[in-house]
């Protein structure tokens, strides 16, 4: 249930494993959360995103003058209570856990979706030309020392470059930051919704099939579970949910309850100017977006937002960045005509919850993938796969154990 990334690819998984699956989903697959990432395979990864440590920024957050994050007033004591968690996970001690768990996961998420992109025909959407983070004051590139000390623990690469060689990677890029940071095993994503639907259609290739239904009707069916589509009443031993920023609402009505919190991003597509080009995602960090080239054009994504999940658009960070961006990179004019909005699902630890549902047997969760959702959706299908059929599974699950809440 549900046809993000994550539940493609968990179908897709599955049915490689010669099981019956049917995919359901109220939707077009692939064209919510999904769609509007930044396209980067996050293979290189250290510490998740975190809880600003100092006051100057939790400030300029709460002055709503943040390029990297944005907020409904009216929604702040509703995500108080998962802020504070977040808070708690965010400390130094606790990153260095995190990233220490994580890691086994993130290390196989490009390998897995090298694996299924080349059964799907799709490799030309897959880009191993690293990612380029850029500093506009070196002090912020000092306070990334323990970072770098993880990702050296890890055996990950990384270049700390001059404003020079960060130009000879990009030479559109203009001088106005101080240093760089190059990631080169991180990989990029030109279309992610043409990952999806590829995806999709291996999927359907190998008997698997794509339904219209509402997950809420989901409800056990004898010894089995059973959900209403558009053709009819779909009965199976199984069911695993991947509802993205859904499944808290989903899940409650099972009496499993998560600590999920929904983080909004925005993205635009612009062109580039004259012969201006980018040949991998670039992340301005000390202004908060991104840039990445895509088939559509230059996609640009926001920092994060907390607000009700279906409230009203309030694109704002757009009008804090696009000084910044178009110093930074010659953006050309819009290339679309609509901003788009997406909710990711997040839980305070930085780790989704992939397994058993507690207290429901046949029942699997996949959900609460954050800013991985693209990165881990293959891995996140390997894993339920093996879990499901008894195999010894390929990464240690229990970090991502949903009764590890309860």
């Amino acid at each position: 249930m549900g046809a993000g990334i994550v539940g493609v690819s968990v179908a897709l998984q599955l049915a490689r494993r010669g099981m019956a699956v049917a995919l359901v989903d109220r939707g077009k697959p692939g064209e919510e959360t999904s769609y509007g990432n930044a396209g980067i395979i996050e293979a290189n990864t250290v510490f998740p995103p975190a809880f600003p440590s100092d006051f100057g920024s939790l400030m300029r957050i709460a002055l709503k003058r943040a390029p990297e994050a944005n907020y409904h007033l009216s929604f702040l004591p509703k995500v108080a209570p998962w802020l504070l968690a977040f808070r708690a996970a965010s400390q130094p001690e606790r990153l260095v856990e995190t990233a220490r768990l994580n890691r086994p996961f993130l290390a196989q998420s490009i390998a897995e979706h090298e694996t299924l992109l080349a059964e799907a025909g799709a490799s030309r959407y897959l880009r191993k030309t690293g990612w380029l983070k850029l500093y506009r004051n070196e002090k912020t590139v000092r306070g990334l020392a323990r970072e770098f000390e993880v990702a050296r623990e890890f055996g990950l690469p990384l270049d700390v470059l001059d404003v020079a060689a960060a130009r000879a990677l990009e030479p559109s890029l203009n001088p106005v930051f101080e240093r760089a940071v190059f990631w080169p095993q991180a990989a990029s994503i030109s279309n992610p919704l043409g990952v999806t639907k590829a995806y999709l259609a291996r999927f359907v290739a190998l008997g698997g099939i794509v339904l219209n239904g509402d997950a809420r009707t989901l409800h056990r069916n004898g010894a089995r579970w059973r959900v209403e589509t558009d053709e009819g009443a779909l009965d199976g031993d199984h069911a695993v949910v991947a509802l993205g920023p859904w499944a808290g609402e989903f899940l409650a009505q099972f009496g499993i309850r998560l600590p999920f919190a929904v983080k909004r991003g925005y993205h635009r597509h612009f062109k580039a100017e004259g012969n201006a080009s980018l040949g991998r995602p670039v992340l301005d960090a000390d202004a908060g977006y991104v840039i990445t080239p895509m088939e559509h054009g230059i996609r640009m994504t926001t920092g994060v937002e907390f607000a009700a999940r279906d409230a009203a658009p309030s694109p704002v960070q757009f009008d804090r960045i696009m000084p910044k961006a178009r110093e930074l990179f010659p953006l050309g004019e819009r290339a679309d005509d609509k901003t788009w909005l997406g909710a990711r699902p997040c839980l305070p630890d930085s780790r989704a919850a992939i397994g058993r549902a507690p207290g429901q047997a046949g029942l699997w969760l996949a959900v609460g993938h954050a800013h991985w959702g693209l990165t881990l959706g293959p891995v996140t299908g390997r894993l339920i796969a093996d879990m499901m059929q008894g195999d010894a599974p390929f990464v240690d699950p229990s970090p991502y154990r949903p009764e590890r809440f309860s």
